[in-house]
């Protein structure tokens, strides 16, 4: 189970199995949340949780962390995944997909241009270079996101090891 975890760092998912019962486990949850209410903050109920790092100050990137709750072959299946607001990554995947495919028209301008001979669209190749430094720019803001999250999300983990890591040792 251990090993689960520490994937995190490669991939913001995890999966684990427990016998309790989805009440037992949202019980357990709400207790732990409660002991730590310093610390972590968000909503839970016997089929979602969704779990935020108290900080003084409330950022843009302010990560959280996902649990769906879930029954499966007589076992109860945690399931978490780390990661920015859904507004955070839906912004940033909407970025992706428009610089995409502009680069991609751009480079289809220049290629159609070059192979009929002519200087319709002397302007694509330097805009598809334009974009690619926009997808670039994307990719930093989003590394420079992940870092100034880092303590939050190391602490989210710590709080993923501890709530449900604690509740396979009491069974």
């Amino acid at each position: 189970m251990n090993e689960t975890l520490n994937s995190i760092r490669n991939r913001p998912r995890f999966k684990l199995y427990t016998d309790l019962s989805l009440e037992e486990y949202e019980a357990n949850l709400k207790k732990y949340l409660n002991e730590h209410q310093d610390q972590f903050y968000g909503n839970i109920n016997k089929e979602v949780a969704t779990i935020f790092v108290r900080k003084e100050e409330d950022n843009y990137w302010k990560p959280n962390l996902a649990l769906r709750i879930e029954k499966e072959d007589e076992k109860t299946v945690i399931r978490g995944i780390f990661g920015p607001s859904t507004s955070v990554w839906t912004f940033f995947m909407f970025l992706y997909f428009l610089f995409t495919v502009s680069w991609m028209t751009f480079v289809t301008l220049y290629y159609v241009e070059k192979q009929i001979n002519t200087s319709n669209y002397p302007w694509a190749l330097p805009c598809s270079f334009a974009v690619l430094g926009l997808i670039a720019l994307t990719y930093l803001a989003a590394r420079l996101g992940q870092i100034k999250a880092k303590e939050e999300m190391q602490e989210l983990r710590k709080f993923a090891e501890e709530s449900t890591l604690h509740v396979e040792k009491e069974d």
